[in-house]
């Protein structure tokens, strides 16, 4: 008989076996940390603090940067310790908890994205009944929705992977936790779990994805027929930032799982999984930030106020309540 004892802990890869070049990649980690830290943490405060973002959008806005500054917290601080320790091993309870957390973050937020563009659907195409359509409860709903799918997903991948032994290795080929890496390490048949991650994996991101397809034709389709030059540009400025924030979400999440079918080395899977774990949350607050002129403006505001009042501690309470019933455009 296979012997069905699992391992204890787990070898995770790192960028270099040279100890010069560990310190150096995990020193390049820290800033890309911090500055997507930094980020996120920016939209969070100037979303929770300033009373002119107190809409449905923004409220969205709050929970995708708060998912991001989640994402990339689960990954690379461990990282960066072992690089500063020398050392690769993560125990059976931390891979467990990573994986669950990561597949968990990165399924809410692709559900996010597609909430996210039925609501600028919903301003664009019917902005007389947006306030109506995108009431306080409505956006709650949306929101717990999110979150408990996330939650639901990743429990049902989490638990069909770590129901099996592993004894053939406890060197991960990545440099976190990550279902297809694990599956090689089992001892036993791993082709029902593999038809498992793929079917439910296509189904959500496809799922998610031509809904929001579905929402941007409908919204290009109402702005081409706006008269005004200006209205039209407005609209695109809303949808724009979304719009690359969806492309590097889905094109790098595509890009990495189809290299992990390939027969290409662990290596380039490695600088391949940097894309989807650390360029999006990197990415979506400077893409926000930059291209959104509410944000700067509220971001000038905060900065500018030099006395905390009450109305900052309303504001930021509001949005862990699920906002105010202002929700216009």
């Amino acid at each position: 008989m296979v012997n069905r004892t699992t391992v204890s802990e787990f070898l995770l890869l790192g960028f270099s076996d040279i100890r010069e070049q560990q310190i150096l990649y995990s020193m390049v980690f820290l800033l890309i940390y911090l500055a997507a830290v930094i980020g996120n943490l920016l939209i969070i405060a100037v979303v929770a603090l300033d009373c002119h973002l107190r809409t449905p959008m923004y409220f969205f806005l709050f929970n995708l940067s708060f998912l991001d500054l989640c994402y990339i917290s689960v990954t690379i601080p461990k990282m960066f310790a072992n690089s500063l320790t020398n050392t690769r091993s993560i125990s059976f309870f931390g891979c467990v908890t990573q994986v669950f957390l990561v597949i968990s973050l990165a399924a809410t937020e692709c559900a996010f994205l597609s909430v996210m563009a039925y609501d600028r659907y919903t301003a664009i195409c019917f902005p007389l009944h947006y306030r109506m359509i995108m009431s306080r409860g409505t956006c709650a709903q949306m929101a717990a929705g999110s979150w408990v799918s996330g939650f639901l997903y990743s429990v049902l991948h989490t638990g069909n992977t770590f129901r099996l032994p592993f004894c053939h290795s406890n060197v991960v080929g990545q440099f976190f936790c990550d279902i297809p890496q694990l599956l090689k390490l089992s001892c036993s048949d791993t082709y029902s779990n593999k038809v498992v991650v793929v079917l439910f994996g296509v189904c959500l991101a496809l799922g998610c994805f031509v809904f929001i397809i579905v929402s941007y034709i409908q919204i290009f389709s109402t702005v081409l027929k706006i008269p005004s030059m200006q209205g039209r540009r407005k609209a695109f400025s809303t949808c724009l930032p979304h719009l690359v924030v969806i492309g590097l979400f889905f094109g790098t999440g595509s890009f990495v799982y189809m290299r992990q079918t390939s027969m290409s080395s662990s290596y380039w899977d490695l600088l391949a999984s940097v894309l989807y774990a650390v360029l999006p949350p990197l990415s979506n607050p400077i893409i926000y930030s930059l291209r959104n002129k509410e944000i700067r403006e509220a971001l000038g505001r905060v900065i500018a106020r030099k006395c905390f009042s009450k109305d900052r501690w309303c504001s930021f309470f509001w949005y862990f309540s699920v906002g105010s019933e202002d929700s216009g455009l």
